[in-house]
């Protein structure tokens, strides 16, 4: 045994190698793959912008304070962070289309349920059980990307945030309307509305073979935790907190504000989806552009100026051109598909782009958290927004410095391996629990130093 696994348990996974598949049924399978991600990006954000257009109703139907209401829309948030950590843990005991699809039909019942809730708390389990969806879609799609589609990484993840943009806009957009079509306690429906496209969803991952044209030999085991001795995973992880939570507070104050401000609810729902819309085509397109590593930076000015614009003018003058600060933050919140696709560009495999992913997105949400419930704090305590306000300019100060270095040339794998040499070689670690999941099943089997098995 090599000196250097001497002192430690170690993990070995194997799975027995896949007959290499024929070219169509290998096409067909990445393009199943391929769909299955897309739906699954559809679903990822109908839960969180379903709530802002009807935060009102949902205070009024519940009977609960600002404050609360700020836990409401930070709730998902929370979630995203704590579920998005158990992704790896999940994908390594079992099929990434498996964990996926178990996923979108516990979202479609928590959406049930928190649509159905008679109080409170029942409406904030619903709510955890609704982001697993989202959350195990956040971390693992990544590295399936990174995996089935290497040579198209701008491609797939312009898909998927693109169809991530079009869900959350459907959802702004109409809960309002269906809030108010469907009468008393119209926004139950109007919340519970979305089970519908999780269910649908959930289906083709069904349909995935193991190792649809990819060869899953051995996997490479890393440890998560050592990406602290990483800059550039910190850098990611600060910016991802950061934007998500000027996002959150987009997604699930603004609306409310726009009201607060004069606005009718429908005026201010539809508002809030046309920050959604116009984020479609920048979806799609940001990712293309990301991949060129000269236009990082210009990229980057470019949101950070919007968000100036949007947020100045949406607290100077709420009710002058409100449509303009709307698309000027929709802009800036382009950001979001270029930083997914920053995750993919600057790990080298795809087990440490789950790793990185995890560890970005999982600290990452913990901050935008603190957003959505901060506002809501602040207002309940002061009566204003200008709490918000001053919160998100901070914000935007952050992710210039934190862009600026997440947008160098850099691998994390190198920067780990300085402190932790073949952190993410073929050599194996004892955190099985932190690898990225093999499409086919794997046994894990833990050795000590004497080549005992533990396990």
């Amino acid at each position: 045994m090599p000196a250097a696994v001497e002192d430690h348990a170690w993990v070995t996974r194997t799975a027995a190698q896949p007959v290499p598949p024929a070219a169509g049924d290998h096409r067909r399978g990445l393009l199943l793959i391929g769909v299955a991600i897309v739906l699954t990006g559809l679903n990822l954000r109908t839960a969180v912008t379903s709530i802002g257009p009807v935060l009102q109703e949902i205070q009024d139907g519940l009977g609960i304070s600002s404050g609360l209401a700020g836990l409401v829309t930070t709730m998902p948030v929370l979630c995203f962070a704590a579920i998005g950590f158990a992704g790896p843990g999940l994908s390594a005991r079992y099929r990434d289309s498996h964990v996926l699809s178990a996923a979108l039909v516990t979202m479609a019942a928590g959406l049930v349920i928190r649509a159905v809730a008679p109080a409170f708390w029942v409406f904030l389990a619903g709510t955890v059980l609704a982001m697993v969806g989202g959350a195990l879609g956040n971390v693992l799609l990544p590295s399936l990307v990174k995996r089935h589609f290497p040579s198209r990484t701008g491609l797939l993840v312009g898909a998927y945030s693109t169809a991530m943009s079009v869900g959350a806009t459907v959802a702004a957009v109409s809960t309002a309307p269906i809030a108010a079509a469907a009468g008393a306690d119209g926004w139950r429906w109007a919340l519970g509305v979305w089970a519908v496209f999780a269910l649908l969803a959930a289906v083709p991952w069904l349909f995935v073979r193991a190792n649809p044209g990819a060869s899953r030999g051995t996997h490479a085991a890393v440890r998560m935790r050592d990406l602290r001795h990483s800059r550039m995973a910190l850098a990611l992880m600060i910016f991802f907190g950061v934007q998500g939570l000027e996002a959150y507070i987009v997604i699930g104050w603004s609306a409310q504000y726009l009201r607060d401000a004069g606005l009718t609810a429908a005026t201010a729902g539809l508002l809030l989806g046309l920050n959604q819309v116009i984020g479609i085509p920048l979806s799609a397109l940001v990712p293309a552009l990301t991949v060129r590593p000269r236009a990082q930076r210009p990229l980057l000015l470019g949101f950070m100026a919007c968000y100036a614009v949007g947020w100045t003018g949406l607290w100077v003058a709420p009710r002058t051109v409100p449509w303009l600060w709307m698309i000027a933050l929709s802009a800036a919140m382009a950001s979001f598909p270029m930083l997914l696709t920053l995750i993919g560009l600057r790990a080298r495999t795809p087990e440490t782009t789950a790793a990185l992913s995890t560890y970005v997105q999982g600290w990452g949400y913990l901050i935008s958290a603190v957003g959505p419930l901060l506002v809501g704090v602040l207002l309940g305590a002061t009566g204003s927004y200008v709490g918000m306000f001053v919160l998100v300019i901070a914000g935007v100060l952050v992710l210039a410095v934190t862009g600026w270095f997440m947008t160098r040339e850099r691998y994390a794998d190198d920067e780990v391996n300085r402190f932790v040499p073949g952190w993410s070689s073929t050599g194996h670690c004892d955190d099985v629990l932190e690898v990225a999941g093999a499409e086919a099943p794997v046994s894990a089997h833990v050795t000590t130093d004497d080549g005992s098995p533990r396990g």
